[in-house]
């Protein structure tokens, strides 16, 4: 029996794999690892229907090929070379007696991922509508006046600074109330992150009238994370109006079609806040142009009430002197018709015995003394006899 020494097998089988396999082979994979410090190291794995493990290799992709590859990747997909992708490469294979199997990349066809991706992301919107929940959000009610904002964002993002800015510096001295929940705004953690801001924001829910999650100054090929199925699911049935400015030129992701609200930008998310805030201000100063006008159109029909009640009291007032008055008159004539001075003047006279008028022959006597007014004066008499009337 033949023995050999390991490394003449490694050899045989290195020589093999140089002289009987092609030069070079398209292969569909999923990139299981990726590190990239100027040359590009993979794990590229097959998964069966089980989602076990069918087929695993290392795979290199040198630095002068993969400078040139990733960026004409992220120029076709706008998107880089991530873990979980599903790609399609041209590599040959290679085997070293230490380092053993592995493939060489030498090319890589955009479209595959570009249609991979796609079907991943329709298969993410497909079910959170057949889930009922990718317009939760359209149903929620935006305060009035948003004031106090809850902000996810990278603390020391370009465009969290920008945001601030926008929204502390407006043109019309508006002033709002922010806080800020620090989260990873690109790669493979940032879904688990900003859900983990999503969390503490609704734990103090009434403090905040609504969120904001913003993204600005990385590059567009990290979007990837805003196409993830449980963050989209966290934002589309969060409780709080949901607000989106994450910094994208390309189509929208899908946490932008399940926000509320989707602006392109950080600077368009501050000035969305700014010009609502403004609209509702215009329609208050409305409200009170027309309280005023109607105010005033108020005033003047209750003064124009008032001058017609003077008027109509002055009138009456006028009326009732004026009948009072022919009263008095009235009354002074019959007290003059009736006056003694004018039936003295008639000829009359009025006899007082005691203070007391005679009315009847029977109320003197012989020897009573009288008083008889006349016109000019009193005539005093002594009653001599009273004589009969002759009856």
């Amino acid at each position: 029996m033949k023995q050999y020494r390991l490394s003449e097998l490694c050899a045989e089988i290195q020589e093999v794999v140089e002289n009987d396999l092609l030069e070079r082979y398209w292969v569909r994979a999923e990139i299981a690892s990726l590190s990239a410090r100027g040359h590009c190291y993979m794990e590229l794995v097959e998964k069966a229907e089980d989602n076990t493990l069918a087929a695993k290799v290392r795979a290199n992709c040198w630095s002068n090929v993969y400078s040139l590859l990733s960026a004409f990747f992220i120029h076709e997909t706008g998107q880089a070379l991530r873990v979980g992708m599903q790609v399609l490469v041209e590599v040959s294979v290679t085997f070293h007696p230490v380092y053993g199997l592995s493939l060489n990349i030498w090319n890589i066809d955009p479209t595959y991922t570009q249609g991979d991706l796609a079907k991943q992301r329709q298969a993410t919107i497909r079910r959170l509508t057949e889930e009922g929940v990718m317009e939760l959000q359209q149903s929620l009610v935006v305060p009035t006046l948003v004031r106090k904002v809850a902000v996810i964002s990278a603390a020391d993002a370009a465009g969290y600074g920008d945001f601030c800015d926008q929204l502390q510096n407006n043109r019309f001295g508006y002033r709002f109330e922010m806080g800020l929940f620090a989260a990873i705004m690109q790669g493979d953690h940032a879904p688990k992150s900003i859900i983990a801001a999503l969390g503490k924001i609704v734990s103090e829910e009434e403090k905040w009238d609504m969120v904001v999650i913003i993204r600005g100054g990385g590059a567009t090929t990290d979007l990837g994370c805003f196409d993830d199925y449980e963050l989209a699911s966290h934002c589309a049935q969060f409780p709080l109006p949901i607000l989106s400015g994450i910094g994208h030129t390309r189509d929208m992701s899908i946490v932008d079609m399940v926000a509320h609200t989707s602006v392109k930008t950080p600077t368009a998310a501050a000035e969305w806040l700014i010009e609502r805030v403004a609209k509702q201000v215009e329609v208050v100063n409305q409200w009170v142009v027309r309280l005023q006008r109607a105010t005033q159109q108020a005033v003047v029909q209750e003064h124009n009430k008032l001058q017609g009640y003077l008027q109509r009291m002055s009138y009456s007032a006028q009326t009732l002197m004026m009948k009072e008055h022919n009263r008095l008159q009235m009354w002074a004539k019959t007290i003059e018709l009736h006056s003694p001075e004018r039936i003295f003047k008639m000829g009359y006279s009025l006899t007082m015995l005691n203070g007391k008028p005679v009315m009847r022959k029977e109320d003197v006597k012989q020897g009573d003394v009288l008083k008889t007014y006349v016109q000019d004066g009193v005539v005093e008499s002594v009653v001599v006899d009273a004589v009969s009337s002759g009856k």
